[in-house]
Formats: structure tokens, sequence, C-alpha cells
């Protein structure tokens, strides 16, 4: 997962075609724990989807930008287009079912 650390680097990572952007916070068990979960699930079942990683305390304004009020949130975007928005308790199962419609559409 490459890391985001400024709202330029966002835009251009938004640009491309199918992107994920997991959102975390200092001192977030949870956030680590799932970050290797869709970690495996992305590398294994949607590999040409890109992998991005931000730290809120470090690029707050992403929290105003998209909402965000808890961490991890996984945002999920298609050619620019928010398509899946997940937050801290996610169940792997249920979001691979929901990318794999649109995945399928896009790359099958």
């Amino acid at each position: 997962m490459d890391k985001i650390s400024d709202i330029k680097e966002l835009e251009n990572v938004l640009s491309s075609k199918a992107s994920l952007l997991y959102i975390t916070a200092p001192n977030c068990n949870v956030c680590d724990a799932l970050k290797i979960k869709i970690k495996e699930l992305f590398t294994k079942d949607f590999p040409k989807i890109e992998l991005f990683e931000i730290d809120s305390s470090k690029v707050p304004q992403i929290a105003g930008r998209f909402n965000i009020f808890s961490a991890p949130t996984i945002l999920i975007f298609f050619e620019g287009k928010e398509f899946c928005r997940e937050g801290r308790n996610v169940s792997i199962s249920h979001l691979k079912e929901k990318i794999k419609k649109i995945y399928d559409l896009y790359f099958g």
C-alpha cells in the first residue's frame, strides 16, 4: 500500500481508473489489523485496484474532504467517483461481494 502524504497526491490518485483509499489514525489497532486483510483481499482478488494509505493525522484535510469521522475508513473509487465506503467494522466477505460486481464490469 503506497502512502499519500498530501492532498495534491490524492488528486492524482483519484484520476486513476480504480483506487482504494485506506484512511487510518495513529494508535488505531483496528486500522493495523484490518489493513493486512484488505491488502490480502485486493492483491488476490482485485489486483487492478491501486491501494493507498492516508494517515488522517498527517493529512487532516482528508476528513473534511470526504466527511470521515472514524478510522479506519475505506473509500473505493472508479474513474474518480466514489463507489464504496466502509468504516471501522468491515466485513471482508461483504466488501468482496460489493467490489466484485463493478470490478468485473470494468476489468472482466
